[in-house]
């Protein structure tokens, strides 16, 4: 494969003041060591500390780098498309700023890309740093996901991977604003290739990815990519109106019996009814409101800065 063929290296960063500097040094030598053109591009999710001003003072010296800078915080998953569009590489490499993902192992998504793959994915065989809690929702959370999906999406992976530009062109062309990058991935069906590698340790700070953005994300990837939690609905719908049947039966034999009181056991499948039937109203909801985003015509994001896009 050519080396006049170029790579293109996204990081969002939302308040990565502490490791934003070393990041890119890191980044940097990993491509330089790869040997092909490159261009770093960071999209600055709304930070509130001093990470953009830190950007400002890498892209002034490093012209290989590029820096888009939202209005406002849009989220990990917006940050990444935006950089997706201002991508100009012949294939795209998604990762995270905080080092977790090493940098080392972009040069086998690479290689997997030179022989052939049009997505090569990381596999996460070991997540060094995380909390018991944090690893046991994450296993429970990719099998739940896999289980749901339509389309088989990889357990134990995260966005940490590379794309090639056919693969990108289509991820330009799915507008969606709820959007949820590798689901929509497994969705297109291009080869993907796992490369297997030890995730990190955080460098420095914390990570933003709190458990109300972790449940929103998993939320994310169930409804937009599957319809089961429609058709469980129904199914569970069924089963329960056969149960309260048979429960009605129950309670009338045992007032003609024992004398329990009817009105015992009516109240408790009532509750029951109530609450399933809130529950199929709610995921109805969850999918009619995403129409309704879909429907506003809004944009995916806003960006308020660049620095280095008009120098092609």
């Amino acid at each position: 494969m050519e080396k006049t063929k170029m790579l293109s290296l996204i990081m969002p960063a939302y308040n990565e003041e502490e490791v934003v500097e070393y990041s890119f040094e890191c980044m940097d030598k990993a491509m330089k060591d790869i040997g092909y053109p490159y261009e770093i591009i960071y999209v600055n999710d709304g930070s509130r500390d001093s990470t953009m001003k830190k950007l400002r003072q890498i892209a002034k010296a490093n012209p290989q780098v590029k820096v888009l800078s939202f209005a406002r915080n849009f989220g990990h998953q917006l940050a990444v498309t935006c950089g997706m569009d201002a991508a100009k590489g012949d294939a795209l490499i998604i990762i995270d700023i905080d080092l977790q993902d090493p940098p080392e192992v972009i040069k086998d998504l690479v290689k997997a890309w030179e022989n052939g793959a049009d997505i090569a994915y990381g596999k996460r065989l070991k997540r060094e740093g995380e909390t018991i809690f944090k690893k046991f929702t994450a296993f429970c959370y990719y099998r739940l996901l896999s289980a749901m999906s339509a389309n088989a999406i990889p357990l134990d992976t995260g966005d940490f991977r590379l794309i090639d530009r056919k693969v990108a062109d289509v991820f330009l062309k799915m507008r969606e604003h709820n959007r949820f990058l590798r689901g929509m991935s497994a969705w297109m069906g291009f080869e993907a290739v796992p490369v297997e590698y030890v995730r990190h340790e955080r460098y420095a700070g914390k990570t933003k990815y709190t458990l109300k953005k972790m449940l929103r994300l998993a939320f994310d990837g169930i409804i937009g990519f599957s319809d089961r939690p429609l058709t469980l609905a129904t199914g569970v719908g069924g089963f329960v109106t056969a149960l309260s049947l048979a429960g009605f039966v129950a309670s009338l034999i045992c007032s003609l019996t024992v004398g329990l009181a009817p009105w015992i056991w009516g109240l408790c499948g009532l509750g029951l009814l109530n609450g399933l039937t809130l529950l199929a109203l709610g995921i109805q909801g969850a999918y009619m409101n995403r129409m309704y985003d879909e429907l506003k015509g809004r944009p995916l994001y806003i960006v308020g800065e660049t620095i280095n896009l008009d120098k092609e």
